[in-house]
């Protein structure tokens, strides 16, 4: 029988896992880690946050720059990190980048009494697309309304657009509960009362509504709210497993003040290892044929015990 959660005893999260992993995962040196590659998983370190980000936001370019209209393409990207859609707009505008052909998803958006929330939500994930990146790009050069895709609690066109339109690549961020978009891990409940889904019972999840583990709650309310948690919606809708494995490309951008040392350590070594784990949703791009994962070094830390 597994585990019980540390923190949310009603729900499968990381603390779920075998000791074992824990322990070998919070080991793991840099060299280490890079020593993780394989086929299929890339690892990238940055020594610069300049750098760092500047490479997050030539992925949008180089996207973009492989659509036509005969083959429209496009980019699936986070918020979270946000840091790279200011600079996304400025090479657009100073290489004269025509987005005519080009394409955009969103990976998520909060949903509340049902519903997503509008442009106005403060903490809108849309909203800080367009106020960060789109709405900064000169009109002539601008990607068409219709061609930016953003998800909705009723996702039925949000996930034709999928099969209609090529994605390069999908980047994300890691969460502390091991998330990509809101991938969270499931409630302990019903049929997986006793054990997760396993990994091909996760991947066939599509675009949904979610509910949020509350370590997500808690980050967010950190990250995004100066600890406001009362602000923080409980649910969300995410793009799903379904939709990432339509990507030829998983790029993982860790700055490492999203999740802690530890996490980023754990989920690079159940990826190079292929353990996937629904209790670790990051973990199941064990499974996807093309992971790049990239690191800030100043963000890696170490897993060593400081007391303050």
């Amino acid at each position: 029988m597994r585990s019980i959660s540390r923190v949310a005893p009603e729900w499968w999260d990381y603390t779920t896992l075998d000791r074992a992993i824990l322990d070998d995962a919070a080991a793991l040196s840099e060299r280490d880690i890079r020593g993780l590659e394989r086929e299929g998983f890339a690892v990238r370190f940055y020594d610069t946050v300049e750098e760092f980000y500047l490479a997050e936001a030539l992925e949008y370019i180089g996207a973009w720059r492989q659509s036509t209209p005969d083959r429209p393409a496009g980019i699936c990207g986070p918020i979270g990190p946000t840091e790279q859609l200011p600079l996304v707009a400025r090479l657009v505008n100073e290489l004269g980048l025509s987005l005519r052909h080009a394409h955009f998803w969103g990976m998520d958006e909060w949903v509340v009494d049902g519903r997503e929330v509008s442009r106005e939500f403060p903490l809108g994930f849309a909203r800080t697309d367009m106020d960060l990146c789109f709405d900064r790009i000169r009109p002539e050069l601008a990607m068409p309304a219709e061609h930016l895709h953003f998800p909705a609690a009723q996702p039925g066109e949000y996930q034709r657009s999928w099969d209609q339109i090529r994605c390069v690549v999908m980047q994300g961020g890691q969460g502390e509960v091991k998330h990509w978009a809101f991938n969270d891990p499931p409630k302990r409940q019903g049929a997986h009362a006793q054990s997760p889904p396993t990994p091909e019972e996760f991947r066939r999840l599509g675009t949904r509504v979610v509910d949020l583990h509350p370590m997500t709650l808690m980050q967010n309310a950190r990250t995004s709210g100066g600890g406001t948690v009362q602000n923080v919606p409980h649910q969300a809708v995410t793009v799903g497993p379904a939709e990432t494995w339509k990507a030829e490309k998983v790029s993982i951008w860790h700055p490492g003040h999203h999740d802690n040392p530890f996490g980023m350590r754990l989920t690079t070594l159940m990826i190079a290892k292929r353990i996937p784990d629904a209790a670790v949703p990051m973990s199941l791009l064990a499974d996807h044929p093309n992971v790049q994962f990239n690191f800030l070094r100043a963000g890696l830390g170490t897993c060593d015990v400081e007391m303050h």
